[in-house]
C-alpha cells in the first residue's frame, strides 16, 4: 500500500486552491457585469444593442475559445496556457477598468471571454494529474463549487462595488485576483513535462469550421431577444451554424489530428455524464436569469441587495459539494443524481408557483432546494466525465465538455428569454398609454416601473409587476422540465452501484499508482 507524505498531501490541496481561484474569477465576472449595464448606460450612453454584445461578445469569445484551448493545452502544457489565459484575464480587465467607450468594453469583455476559455478546461484536465482516484470527487467538488458559486456572487461583488467605487470597478475587481491566481498557480502546479508536446500538424480546417459555427449558433441565440425565433436575423445564422458544425463533426471524424475527440462520446460515462451536466446547466442557467430580475425589479432590492439574497442557493450548493463525496460510494452515481435532479426539479417548481404578492421567504427556500439538488448533480456528474477522459490528452475532453455546455446554455438562456419575454407581454396590460411609453412598458419590467414613476401610474407598475412574474413561473416550469428529463435519462443510462465498482476496479488494475501523480507537484 502506498502511503503519501502529510506534506506533499497539503501542497495538493493548495494546488487546489490555485485552481478554484482561477474558475472563481470566471464565474464572478460572467454575472458581475449584468448589474452595471444601467451605469454603463447612463455614463457611456450605450444604445440597447452595444449593451447586448458587452454580454454577448463575452460568451461568443468564450465559446470560440474553448474548442482549441484543450488540444493547445495538452500540446504545450495545461500549467503554461492556463497561467497565459489568467495573464490575459488580468491584462483585458485592465484595460476594460480604463475605457471609454462602449465599443472599448465590448472589445475588452471579447478578450476577457478568450482568457475565460483558457482558464476553465485547462484547470480541470489539471485535477487528475494533481489528485489520486480516492481523492479526485472530493477537488472536483470544491472546483464545481467554485465554478458555480461565482455566478450568484458576481451580482453581490458588482452591487457592492457600484455602491461605493465608479463603474470600472468591476472590471478593476480582476486585476489584484489574478495576480495572486497566476502566482499561485506558478507555485503550486505540477510543472508541464516534455511529454506535453506533440508533432501532429494542428487542424486548420476544423479550427475554421468549429470557429465560424460556433460564432453563428450564438450570434443567432443573441439575436433572439431583440427580433423573435421566427426572424431571417436568427435563422439565417442558425442554419448556417449548424450546417459548418456538421461540416466541423465530419472533418474530426478524418483529421489525424482532431481538435476534440468525438471517440469519447462512445464512452457511455462521458456521453451521460456529459448530456445531464448540460440539462443542469440550462435549469441552473434558468434561475440566474429570472431570479435576480425578479428580486430587483418586483421585490425592489437594489443590485447588492439582490445579490445577497441570492446566498441561499450559494449555501445549498455548498452543503451539496460536502454531501456528495461520501453518498455517491455508498449509494451509486445512479442515485444520487437523479435524486440531485429531482431536488432541483421540485426547488424550480415552488419557484413557478410564486404569485405576485408573494415575499422573499418562500423564494429563499425553495432557491436552498435548488442549491442542494445543483450540488448533488453537478458534483458527481463532473467527477464521472474527469474520470473517464484518458491521461494523456484530458485537455480535449474538458474542452468538449465545456464547449457543449456554453452552447447549451446560450441556447437555453435564449429560449428561456422568449418564454419569460411571451409570458410578460401577454399579462402586461398597457391601455391608453402613449405610444412611446407603452413600447418602453413592454421593452422590460423595469422600463415598464420607469414609465409607472414618471406618470405616477401605480395601475402600470401592479401589472408589470403580476406578468414578469407570470413569466417567471413559465421559466422555471421549463427549468423544472428539463431536470426532470435529466432525472429520467440518468436513472435509464448511468451505470448502477456494481457497475461502478467493477469498473473502479479494473481502471485501477491499469492505473498508475496515485501517489506518483502527486510526486509531480513542484517541490
Amino acid at each position: 500500500m502506498t502511503t503519501t507524505h502529510p506534506e506533499r498531501s497539503a501542497r495538493r490541496w493548495w494546488a487546489l486552491a490555485a485552481l478554484t481561484l482561477s474558475v472563481l474569477i470566471v464565474g464572478l465576472d460572467g454575472t458581475i457585469i449584468n448589474v452595471a449595464l444601467p451605469t454603463l448606460s447612463d455614463e457611456l450612453g450605450a444604445t440597447s444593442a452595444q449593451l447586448q454584445w458587452i454580454g454577448g461578445g463575452y460568451l461568443l469569445a468564450l465559446s470560440v475559445g474553448m474548442l482549441p484551448a484543450g488540444l493547445l493545452g495538452d500540446r504545450y502544457g495545461h500549467r503554461r496556457l492556463l497561467v497565459g489565459g489568467i495573464a490575459l484575464f488580468g491584462l483585458a480587465s485592465a484595460a476594460g477598468a480604463l475605457a471609454g467607450t462602449a465599443g472599448q468594453v465590448i472589445a475588452a469583455r471579447a478578450v476577457l471571454g478568450l482568457g475565460a476559455a483558457m482558464i476553465t478546461p485547462l484547470s480541470m484536465a489539471i485535477l487528475p494529474r494533481v489528485f489520486g482516484r480516492d481523492e479526485l470527487p472530493r477537488a472536483i467538488g470544491v472546483w464545481t463549487a467554485a465554478t458555480a458559486v461565482g455566478m450568484p456572487i458576481g451580482p453581490l461583488v458588482g452591487g457592492w462595488l457600484l455602491d461605493h467605487f465608479p463603474w470600472g470597478s468591476v472590471f478593476l475587481f480582476n486585476v489584484p485576483v489574478t495576480v495572486l491566481a497566476a502566482i499561485a498557480c506558478l507555485r503550486l502546479l505540477p510543472a508541464d513535462g516534455p511529454r506535453a508536446r506533440d508533432g501532429r500538424p494542428f487542424d486548420y480546417l476544423g479550427t475554421v469550421l468549429g470557429t465560424f459555427g460556433i460564432i453563428a449558433l450564438v450570434y443567432g441565440t443573441i439575436q433572439v431577444p431583440g427580433h423573435g425565433w421566427g426572424s431571417a436575423s436568427v435563422l439565417v445564422p442558425l442554419a448556417a451554424g449548424a450546417v459548418l458544425m456538421a461540416l466541423f463533426v465530419r472533418r474530426q471524424r478524418r483529421a489525424a489530428a482532431p481538435l476534440v475527440d468525438l471517440g469519447l462520446f462512445a464512452d457511455g460515462t462521458f456521453r451521460w455524464g456529459a448530456i445531464i451536466a448540460v440539462f443542469v446547466n440550462f435549469a441552473v442557467m434558468g434561475l440566474l436569469f429570472v431570479v435576480p430580475q425578479y428580486l430587483q425589479a418586483v421585490l425592489g432590492n437594489g443590485a447588492f441587495g439582490g445579490g445577497l439574497r441570492l446566498l441561499p442557493l450559494i449555501g445549498g450548493l455548498m452543503a451539496a459539494a460536502t454531501l456528495a463525496e461520501p453518498l455517491v460510494p455508498r449509494l451509486g452515481a445512479r442515485v444520487v443524481i437523479p435524486a440531485g435532479l429531482l431536488l432541483l426539479a421540485g426547488g424550480a417548481l415552488l419557484g413557478a408557483a410564486t404569485g405576485p404578492g408573494d415575499g422573499y421567504g418562500p423564494t429563499a427556500g425553495w432557491l436552498s432546494l435548488a442549491g442542494l439538488g445543483f450540488g448533488l448533480a453537478i458534483v458527481p456528474a463532473t467527477s464521472m466525465v474527469i474520470g473517464s477522459l484518458p491521461e494523456d490528452g484530458p485537455g480535449t475532453g474538458t474542452s468538449l465538455l465545456e464547449t457543449i455546455q456554453q452552447l447549451g446554455g446560450a441556447l437555453g438562456v435564449a429560449a428561456l428569454g422568449s418564454v419569460l419575454n411571451a409570458g410578460y407581454l401577454a399579462r402586461l396590460s398597457v391601455a391608453g398609454l402613449p405610444d412611446a411609453a407603452a413600447d418602453a412598458a413592454r421593452g422590460s419590467v423595469t422600463g415598464a416601473d420607469a414609465v409607472a414613476g414618471r406618470l405616477h401610474d401605480g395601475a402600470l407598475a401592479a401589472s408589470a409587476h403580476g406578468a414578469f412574474v407570470h413569466g417567471m413561473d413559465l421559466t422555471l416550469l421549463v427549468c423544472a422540465g428539463a431536470a426532470l428529463l435529466a432525472a429520467v435519462l440518468a436513472v435509464a443510462f448511468l451505470p448502477g452501484r456494481r457497475a461502478d465498482a467493477a469498473e473502479a476496479g479494473r481502471t485501477a488494475a491499469a492505473a498508475p499508482v496515485p501517489a506518483a501523480r502527486a510526486g509531480e507537484l513542484p517541490a
